[in-house]
């Protein structure tokens, strides 16, 4: 019996497909484990979780400025992520007034940001 294919194998180009098979990847080689995107670039990532792993150590000494600088870094982090997400939207919106051809690579990749981060937030 045959597996069934996804969309995204079906639409991915032949060559990637070919490449996947090869290799032993599957359609979502670029996600993590949990079967979501990151969010954000790994050397962002570090960055936050070392200033994170501060707040913590910290709150031994001080723990109401901990907990306002982990509300902080919180807040910070949720604006990063809007703003990444507004500049994609701003992209789209853009190549789409110009008249140009979005291709639908782009939109892949657009909803796949959005499923992750929308999945992450049904979890939450």
């Amino acid at each position: 019996m045959t597996p069934e294919l996804t969309t995204a194998e079906v639409t991915a180009p032949a060559d990637t497909r070919r490449e996947e098979e090869v290799s032993g990847r599957d359609q979502h080689s670029d996600e993590r484990n949990d079967g979501s995107m990151a969010l954000f670039p790994e050397d962002q990532v570090g960055e936050l979780r070392a200033r994170w792993d501060q707040i913590q150590a910290g709150f031994v000494d001080e723990p109401r400025g901990a907990v306002e600088k982990a509300d902080a870094l919180v807040a910070e982090t949720i604006s990063k992520l809007a703003e990444g997400f507004a500049r994609t939207r701003a992209q789209l919106d853009q190549q789409w007034k110009r008249g140009d051809a979005v291709s639908t690579e782009d939109f892949r990749q657009a909803l796949r940001q959005y499923r992750s981060f929308f999945t992450r937030l049904l979890k939450a």
